[in-house]
């Protein structure tokens, strides 16, 4: 470790990582139904989210089932194709913002449908967006220091409530076209889920090892976006102008240890939107076709987006690509984590 912004990992693999689709396929052309005679009362135009953001549809989860099921079922998913015996797993982190209770743990819910030993500590993990890359540098912490073999990082999404709720409460006489833009990044939510397993490089060759990463605060920035299971309000721009200048000095932070600058195989970043993935490869001259994107079809899946977009690219990565994961999440923090696949 060279400073409290940077770490290197010695002894932690990703083993796998999958995902578990929600199964309802919400169009953006129906949110502009739903909205239609707000948009015309307030002057804006229909196709917003789409025009804008770039998100043609969303998923949410179908009735009955819940965002700990997907987590849950992502999470028997990782296990199984990591081959590991579900006894030998130490740690089990949850990263997901979604959640029912304030206590217990949403963690406590996959750890029982998981049905992992009573020796697996679990917890909940919760930084926004960020909350995945959280979790995984923690987990290679444990492993790295020896306190567990294996770690099970889950997180489960589900915008639903929240999309339903903010619709309804767009369509009141009363709202006006701020109140429109401040929830607009509400409905390019998505539902989803995604599950890793980690364990240690020297008994899991076939694993694909952990850098090291970096990180960077600007919780100057906290009020940019604030959110609950009612409501949440953002000032986009100022949340992206935020967001780039906080990642312009974690670039320039882990230039005296790492040389992402130089190029990687491949750019995992958090996706938003067509407008923020622009921003990032424009700032830090990165070729857009190395950074795969899944908002289109999946929206904001929170927490869960950079690492469902890395499931989705593990057939195309050979031994030795580097992959370079980016997370930002609101508050402001962002972190950059590097895997030698």
């Amino acid at each position: 470790m060279s400073s409290n912004a940077t770490r290197r990992f010695t002894n932690t693999a990703v083993l796998t990582v999958q995902t578990e689709d929600a199964t309802r396929v919400v169009g953006s052309d129906a949110f502009d139904d739903a909205l239609g005679e707000t948009y015309q009362r307030v002057g804006l135009r229909r196709g917003l989210l789409e025009r804008l953001a770039g998100i043609r549809e969303r998923r949410w989860w179908a009735d009955g089932v819940t965002f700990v099921d997907g987590a849950a079922m992502a999470g028997a998913k990782a296990i199984s194709e990591s081959g590991v015996d579900p006894s030998s797993i130490g740690l089990m982190v949850n990263t997901s913002v979604s959640r029912r209770y304030l206590e217990p743990s949403t963690a406590v819910a996959v750890h029982h449908a998981l049905g992992l030993p009573r020796s697996c500590q679990n917890f909940d993990v919760t930084n926004a967006c960020l909350g995945f890359v959280n979790g995984m540098e923690l987990a290679a912490a444990m492993i790295d220091s020896g306190m567990v073999d294996h770690a099970l990082i889950v997180n489960g999404e589900d915008s639903r409530p929240v999309q339903e709720r903010t619709l309804e409460r767009l369509n009141r006489p009363d709202t006006v076209s701020k109140d429109v833009l401040a929830q607009f990044a509400t409905l390019t939510l998505g539902s989803g889920a995604v599950a890793m397993v980690l364990g240690r490089a020297d008994r899991h060759p076939e694993g694909h090892r952990l850098v090291g990463s970096a990180s960077r605060a600007g919780s100057e920035h906290h009020e940019l976006c604030v959110g609950d299971n009612d409501e949440m309000r953002t000032d986009l721009k100022g949340l992206l102008d935020a967001g780039l200048g906080l990642s312009d000095e974690l670039w320039a932070d882990a230039a005296g240890e790492f040389d992402w600058a130089r190029g990687m195989s491949r750019y995992i970043v958090h996706q938003v939107s067509k407008v923020h993935t622009k921003a990032m490869c424009d700032r830090f001259s990165i070729d857009p076709s190395l950074v795969p994107t899944t908002f289109p079809t999946r929206g904001n899946l929170g927490p869960a987006s950079v690492p469902f977009t890395l499931a989705g690219q593990q057939d195309s990565l050979v031994s030795g690509d580097r992959v370079l994961l980016m997370g930002i999440g609101s508050g402001l923090n962002a972190s950059c984590l590097e895997i030698a696949w």
